[in-house]
């Protein structure tokens, strides 16, 4: 795949660990996320997937192997946006944060769907 020399040159790959960094940040900070272990440990776990399903595929060097870890890091965003909406609800995250990251979560999402459309396009 001569599309991108390394991962690190993947934008998605590098707005997922932002993401990712981000949101760790806002549940260490807030005494009621911290306490819910299944719901922190969900987010922590969705949040991860998306970057690392992005460097996984990459680094198998096939357009239909990096396309099918690219729709399971668009499933992650998808399980990460239900998770937020659940601790806005909870008040885990106030509606400005929710925003925020759910904001993020559908750019990446969208940029995930051009660039598969994009791969698919590539393969033979």
């Amino acid at each position: 795949m001569s599309y991108f020399k390394s991962v690190e040159d993947i934008e998605i790959w590098n707005l997922g660990i932002n993401l990712c960094v981000d949101l760790y940040e806002e549940i260490e900070k807030s005494t009621p996320f911290k306490q819910d272990f299944a719901l922190k440990d969900q987010v922590k776990r969705s949040s991860i997937s998306i970057p690392s399903n992005v460097a996984e595929g990459f680094e198998r060097y096939s357009n239909n192997e990096f396309i099918r870890f690219l729709y399971i890091s668009k499933g992650s965003c998808g399980e990460l946006r239900t998770q937020l909406l659940i601790s806005k609800r909870l008040g885990y995250i106030d509606v400005k944060e929710y925003d925020e990251f759910n904001k993020r979560c559908v750019t990446i999402s969208k940029k995930l769907s051009k660039l598969i459309l994009f791969l698919k396009k590539k393969t033979f």
